[in-house]
């Protein structure tokens, strides 16, 4: 992996922990959620008219990935509003690159060296170890972090192959946005209609920024994902964790234990050696 992919990648995790910490420290996490959304959904499409669109070979993939994109964000939403970010953020963001690495070896057909595989047990310690942790602290939260983790694979996979097809990586990742905003404007309109514009006015700008950052976030990762192995580009933005941890210790004014810090220094060292492999 080059230098720029590897910076690159690394603001595309910073961007990931930055909009994660917006819907963590807003009072309504799934209105959070829904703005963050949306104003992805709006920035995208004021952006695609410039742009190539993607090829059609992709778009069976994007439209599984926006399935799976819409379930993702009710469970970060979900995890959020009964767990600290601290706990579930690395859980999440951890667990993912495992499943990748071991699927993308039977699926995409990409071999990994010796160091990975001691990169990926290395991850799984510090997933036992940060669930431990969890099992005291909050159970709810520790399921839907594993089902955001699950489906955070699922579609690492499907858009690192569509994203390969698509001979247009900005545009294919605009379109997931576009095509993600719509279940969430219905649900807004259909389940909270009588809260959700009010919430929209008082906190429109902090939806905006979360917006443009996971849109960074992903499209950055989307394109590494062109230049490197889909598995290592996985694991190395999960140092999204270490930003997660700190800004939910250093803004968020959250607790974070000794075990959370152990568990989360497994972790990314465990990224850092399938980074390396």
């Amino acid at each position: 992996m080059s230098t720029a992919v590897f910076v690159i990648v690394l603001c595309a995790a910073l961007s990931n922990a930055l909009w994660n910490a917006i819907v963590k420290a807003s009072p309504d996490k799934l209105g959070s959620t829904m703005l963050v959304t949306l104003a992805g959904a709006v920035v995208a499409l004021l952006i695609l008219p410039w742009l190539e669109p993607p090829a059609r070979e992709s778009w069976p993939f994007l439209g599984i990935s926006t399935l799976l994109q819409t379930v993702y964000f009710v469970f970060v939403a979900n995890a959020y509003r009964v767990a600290d970010m601290s706990q579930v953020y690395p859980i999440m963001r951890g667990t993912a690159p495992l499943v990748v690495a071991l699927v993308s070896l039977a699926w995409i057909g990409e071999p990994m060296p010796a160091m990975a595989w001691v990169g990926i047990a290395v991850i799984c310690l510090g997933i036992f170890g940060m669930a431990a942790d969890a099992r005291r602290a909050n159970r709810r939260g520790l399921v839907y972090a594993l089902s955001a983790a699950a489906v955070i694979a699922s579609f690492t996979i499907i858009d690192g192959l569509g994203v390969r097809r698509s001979g247009a990586p900005l545009s294919y990742t605009l379109w997931i946005f576009v095509l993600t905003g719509p279940p969430f404007l219905v649900w807004a309109l259909l389940a909270r209609r009588r809260d959700f514009g009010s919430y929209l006015a008082a906190h429109w700008r902090l939806g905006l920024v979360g917006g443009i950052a996971t849109i960074i976030s992903y499209a950055l990762t989307l394109w590494a994902m062109t230049q490197a192995p889909v598995a290592m580009v996985a694991a190395l933005r999960e140092t999204a964790i270490l930003f997660g941890v700190a800004i939910s210790a250093l803004v968020l004014s959250e607790h974070v234990t000794r075990a959370r810090l152990m568990a989360v220094a497994i972790i990314a060292a465990g990224a850092a050696l399938l980074r390396l492999a």
